[in-house]
């Protein structure tokens, strides 16, 4: 196989060029990566990289996976894309491993998981209107973050993201993620949809608490809102289940997902009850891209590897990954907290943490940082004890170099 490079432009080169051309929206690390291999990445001079991060959850399979790679390039030469206007079988394939998965029987193909968020958003409208009694009212939760654009970012709680683009929608109440009174106060007859994180993410790898999603549950019954789960980072086996909102008790009526279904080939998809999938019409959505073969035929792989050992795989190595995370957060005082599930794990820190990932990144060890002071780490789901044993003794050298104290 080559590893050979489609520029002949040094790093430094590709830096100036990104500097005068690309659109500045990201802090980007001044590392270039040219390949990867499983678990690890390779910067232009060759240098490996021990990748806990998996491109903030992508992927999901590693790097080169033998049966994607392959899968991709049989596809490429046969057909990559048709659009929606014609059947191909590779979607309903993919819709029928993905109900089974989640057991809601309809599924809408996109190409990310922000757009699989704002499907559901809209979606949610669509079966109040055909009701007869329209809701629009959403109820979100402190810490959110469901994506950047204009119908995700009014349920994301950061003001950060939400100020510069004000208005957003109307309608959207954001209630504590740990005051179950507050989300009883907020929910009426006007309120189309709840929308959680079972396990959010970006808020800084928190676990929905049990009495909380018992709060969601009996808000839903109450008052008959829709739930829409946002499992794009903490689903699809990523935490050892298919869907984390099982583990809480939770049957939602829409689930989004994204980031590892297509293993570094971008794909999205919101997953639909029946009930809301009977009001949608021709038309009421749609999308150019989505869903095309390539995306499709990615998709299946992941699936198929999820499905065939890998979801176990995921079960077994959590308790492992918490264990070393925990062994490095005895070490140092700065640890607050250590949480997450599978391959999705936080370490709270008293203090900044980009300090932390930047002395990782030095040291060949590639995690990142979310809510400010959290270390964040994604590694891909087919990781293995040496990885695991390694990024720990990474991860306490570089809490040593940028935090200096132990025990």
């Amino acid at each position: 196989m080559t590893t050979e490079t489609t520029t002949t432009m040094t790093p430094e080169e590709v830096m100036k060029v990104e500097s005068a051309h690309v659109l500045q929206t990201y802090r980007r690390s001044p590392v270039v990566f040219e390949r990867g291999k499983g678990c690890r990445l390779y910067d232009a001079a060759g240098r490996g990289y021990l990748d806990f991060i998996s491109g903030i959850g992508v992927s999901s399979l590693g790097h080169a996976h033998p049966r994607l790679v392959a899968a991709i390039a049989a596809q490429a030469e046969q057909l990559i894309h048709t659009s929606n206007l014609y059947f191909h079988p590779l979607q309903a394939e993919a819709a029928t491993k993905l109900a089974a998965l989640s057991g809601l029987p309809r599924v809408f193909f996109c190409n990310s998981g922000t757009e699989a968020v704002e499907a559901c958003l809209k979606f949610a409208r669509r079966y109040w209107f055909t009701q007869g009694t329209p809701r629009s009212q959403v109820i979100a939760f402190e810490r959110a973050f469901h994506g950047r654009t204009m119908g995700a970012l009014s349920t994301t709680w950061d003001e950060h993201y939400r100020t510069p683009f004000a208005p957003l929608l109307d309608g959207v109440t954001f209630v504590s993620n740990s005051d179950p009174s507050e989300l009883e106060a907020a929910v009426s007859d006007r309120t189309a949809a709840i929308i959680v994180e079972p396990l959010q993410g970006e808020g800084g790898v928190r676990p929905l608490r049990p009495e909380m999603a018992a709060a969601i549950k009996a808000a839903c019954g109450k008052s008959g809102a829709l739930l829409i789960a946002d499992e794009v980072q903490c689903g699809l086996g990523r935490t050892g289940v298919p869907f984390y909102s099982a583990t809480l008790g939770l049957q939602p009526d829409l689930i989004s997902v994204g980031k590892a279904l297509g293993g570094g080939v971008p794909v999205g998809a919101a997953l639909i009850c029946e009930r809301i999938a009977a009001t949608i019409a021709f038309g009421d959505h749609g999308t150019t891209y989505g869903g095309n073969l390539l995306a499709c035929r990615a998709a299946l792989v992941f699936l198929d590897e999820l499905t065939s050992g890998l979801l176990a795989h995921v079960a077994a190595i959590g308790p492992q990954i918490e264990a070393a995370l925990r062994r490095v957060a005895a070490r140092h005082g700065c640890v607050k907290d250590v949480r997450g599930a599978g391959v999705m794990w936080g370490l709270e820190l008293d203090r900044p943490a980009a300090p932390v990932v930047e002395a990782a990144l030095e040291r060949g060890l590639l995690i990142n940082r979310t809510a400010e002071t959290v270390l964040r780490l994604l590694p891909p789901y087919i990781v293995d004890q040496a990885a695991v044993d390694q990024m720990a003794v990474v991860l306490d050298a570089a809490l040593t170099a940028a935090v200096g104290e132990k025990g």
